[in-house]
């Protein structure tokens, strides 16, 4: 399948920007302690600096469905389910073990952990059984499963929810007495973004000035729902109220719930989304190809670099003079010692950040010649 630039040049800006919230979240000096998105200790950039992050997960799993589709018509029903249910099981496997250590850095994994590459693969599964619907009928199951998942928080009890509860919602299971799987990215509302991914599909195949105008029609309808919903405060997230000053308020408005993705949540990053693609879709310059070198390669970026952010906390750590003796990777701590303050300031994370975006420009940049070069292997397909 040829590649889609406005795709790639898509993913990879929101790829630079998940740099960010990883490096926030392992290494700021307050990471561990404070809720950047909780306005009554916030500041306005260090809410702006994670909120921004938000586009990135619902951004991902979109294009995997979008991906889906185009494959779809290139290479038929049976091989597409065939590479669908072999990547959707990698996926969760890759999850489970090279990201687990990644973001923990925990030989013994005291903890496995469920996230957006977890819910990608598991809506990879679920998808392959519904390629023979139209992309219509897998549009409204989407629809339905984001407009409606919230739903279960209001229901009152019934006999099954603690059962299916985690399929909609953040969870924690014991393995063991010393092991514990956190599902931080419940499948099922994730799965909805996936199956609306593939329900537009086909804007990508459409000429120019039509699949433009799609993606300012959708990108606009879905603003002005989040719009309207979020003005009526009753349905769709926690409601947001008037705050100390208007910035404050305004945070509060825009301030939406990831886990589990709210649907208002869904509606204001996908409505971004819609909207980037409409106003960057052909632009090609030097700054689009430099984005488009990491949307080409995007598990490879996404294992690499939370690999290279762990170990420059690592080093951030013997720097501000700790030693090895003093780290802590069984305490969902990253490494860092507990109840100990480590990590740097806000202006340090961003030079971190952007340190991490030009090292691994090169690196992705080398990968994806490879990959381009090496269609035809096996292993190139899955990383």
């Amino acid at each position: 399948m040829n590649r889609i630039s406005s795709i790639d040049f898509v993913r990879g800006f929101v790829m630079i920007i998940m740099a960010l919230d990883h490096t926030r979240d392992l290494i700021h000096v307050d990471s561990l302690t404070q809720n950047p998105t909780d306005l009554s200790s916030t500041s306005i950039i260090m809410f702006l600096t994670r909120w921004i992050t938000h586009l990135c997960a619902p951004t991902f799993v979109f294009l995997s469905g979008a991906s889906v589709f185009l494959y779809l018509q290139k290479s038929g029903l049976e091989e597409t389910r065939s590479f669908l249910l072999k990547r959707g099981v990698w996926l969760i496997i890759v999850e489970l073990t090279i990201v687990t250590f990644g973001l923990w850095f925990d030989i013994r994994f005291h903890i496995f952990s469920f996230l957006v590459i977890g819910a990608i693969g598991f809506g990879l599964l679920a998808l392959a059984m519904l390629l023979k619907a139209s992309p219509r009928m897998v549009g409204a199951i989407g629809l339905i499963i984001v407009f409606g998942h919230n739903l279960l928080s209001l229901a009152p009890d019934f006999p099954l929810r603690n059962i299916i509860s985690p399929l909609f919602g953040p969870a924690a299971f014991p393995i063991t007495q010393q092991t514990l799987l956190i599902i931080g990215y419940p499948p099922i509302p994730w799965l909805g973004i996936m199956l609306i991914g593939f329900s537009c599909g086909n804007f990508f195949d459409s000429p120019f000035l039509i699949r433009r105008g799609l993606f300012l029609k959708v990108g606009l309808s879905f603003l002005m729902v989040f719009i309207i919903l979020r003005i009526i405060n009753v349905y769709g997230d926690n409601p947001w109220t008037s705050q100390k000053d208007f910035w404050f308020t305004f945070l509060s408005f825009i301030n939406v719930t990831k886990y589990p993705p709210s649907l208002l949540f869904v509606l204001l990053m996908l409505g971004i989304m819609f909207m980037l693609f409409a106003f960057t879709d052909d632009v090609n310059n030097g700054l689009t190809r430099a984005v488009t070198v990491f949307g080409k390669v995007p598990l490879f970026y996404f294992i690499v670099h939370f690999y290279l952010i762990h170990i420059i906390l690592l080093g951030v750590l013997f720097i501000q003079g700790f030693a090895w003796t003093d780290f802590d990777f069984s305490a969902s701590t990253f490494g860092r010692p507990k109840d100990v303050a480590s990590g740097v300031g806000l202006g340090m994370i961003y030079l971190i950040w952007m340190c991490v975006v030009i090292f691994l420009y090169p690196v992705c940049k080398w990968y994806g010649e490879y990959k381009a070069k090496n269609k035809d292997v096996t292993w190139v397909k899955y990383l």
